[in-house]
């Protein structure tokens, strides 16, 4: 491919990209949903303006590798420490529960296959897109209210937190089992050696951060560093220990999380993504998007996985959040506030693309689930609240 084709078609993606998460944002729905649309729009499945290559691809990887970085940047661990138990309890169900729920829907649609096939992996990564939670809906939502800051909205935050990062583990050995030479043990070895040496080299990094952000801080060297120790991180996940590549970007956030400045280094990550790098990746998915094969069999799928997908959060984080004596209505609350799917649902689906465990097709699934959870949501919690205020909130 020429030179000036890949600028041409960067100019396109940018433009539409933005001008769609605008109007999406209008219609208050996440602006990334516009994103999607855009990349659709110009994609070979409608316009044809713009095709997949190489170059998108790989420029489309270094986004999904910064928006993990900045989501485990983003990370507060005071905020886990507050629910502690709970928050990580109900988080486990609306993991397990999900994923259960999405590979029975899979199976019911085309066959129970014998576990260790790779239609069975398949299925099981139906359930795994499915575990994925995005709260920014949500926060802003009780935030509008006044409840983020209590004790339902930090267990939902924390929660939520929790869940991405279980979600992570399980993406990351649910990818390794699919590997035709790959022994079961190994993965889950290879799984706890990578959590074994990112605490320890974490910890050593943590410290050199630390001081070099005490000694120059709110320069621009830390987030260079940041980044370059993210993308390390990233290549001796997969490369050394057999791990996706966005798990090693995450754990590089985690690490700097609580040091002075994580937040000037998720500005500056977040002015690379918001620019350039998240806009393709988003659009990427919309060109990857194959709505040629849609048929009446997909779309009923599409329709079942919104459903199960909304359900299976409200049911699993709803009754942990009763057994561990939360009210009907505050479990409610929480199992509404957990069912939003966003980025990270994105970034699962786009990672199960790569190694061949999703079809292009089933990308309209997850984005119907995004656009409806994205919708219900706020629309629900609002509702909720204002006819069974918590108890927090009458006290």
């Amino acid at each position: 491919m020429e030179s000036f084709v890949i600028f041409r078609d960067l100019a396109i993606i940018v433009i539409a990209a933005k001008v769609f998460g605008i109007l999406a944002r209008k219609l208050k729905a996440p602006q990334v949903v516009g994103e999607i649309i855009a990349g659709l729009l110009i994609g070979p499945s409608i316009l044809g303006i713009v095709s997949q290559s190489d170059f998108l691809n790989q420029m489309a990887e270094i986004g999904v590798i910064l928006l993990m970085f900045s989501a485990g940047l983003e990370t507060n661990l005071r905020d886990l420490m507050k629910t502690g138990i709970k928050a990580t309890f109900i988080a486990i169900a609306g993991v397990f529960v999900p994923l259960l729920g999405g590979t029975l829907l899979y199976g019911a649609f085309y066959g129970f296959a014998a576990i260790g096939t790779l239609e069975f992996y398949k299925a099981v990564f139906i359930g795994v897109i499915l575990t994925a939670t995005s709260v920014s809906i949500t926060v802003q939502a009780l935030r509008e209210m006044g409840h983020l800051k209590g004790l339902l909205g930090t267990t939902i935050l924390s929660s939520a937190i929790i869940d991405d990062v279980i979600g992570i583990i399980v993406l990351t050995i649910v990818i390794g089992f699919n590997g035709a030479s790959t022994s079961p043990s190994k993965v889950i070895l290879d799984t706890l050696l990578f959590f074994v040496f990112s605490v320890g080299a974490g910890f050593i990094i943590y410290k050199i951060f630390k001081f070099i952000d005490a000694r120059y801080p709110h320069t621009r060297r830390i987030p260079i560093m940041g980044l370059a120790i993210c993308f390390a991180f990233a290549y001796l996940a997969e490369k050394y220990f057999g791990i996706a590549d966005i798990t090693g970007a995450y754990v590089a956030g985690i690490i700097l999380c609580n040091i002075r400045d994580s937040e000037y280094i998720a500005e500056k990550m977040d002015i690379n993504s918001y620019m350039l790098f998240g806009p393709i990746f988003f659009a990427s998915i919309g060109l990857k998007t194959d709505i040629s094969e849609l048929n009446l069999s997909i779309l009923l799928f599409s329709f079942c996985f919104v459903l199960v997908g909304l359900l299976c959060k409200i049911v699993g984080c709803g009754l942990m959040a009763k057994i561990l004596k939360f009210s009907w209505a505050d479990s409610l609350k929480i199992g509404v506030g957990m069912m939003t799917r966003g980025e990270v649902a994105l970034i699962v689906s786009q990672k199960g693309l790569a190694v061949g465990l999703l079809s292009p097709v089933y990308f309209t699934a997850v984005i119907l689930l995004i656009i409806t959870s994205s919708i219900l949501t706020p629309i629900t919690l609002k509702l909720l609240y204002s006819k069974m205020p918590p108890k927090e909130d009458m006290a």
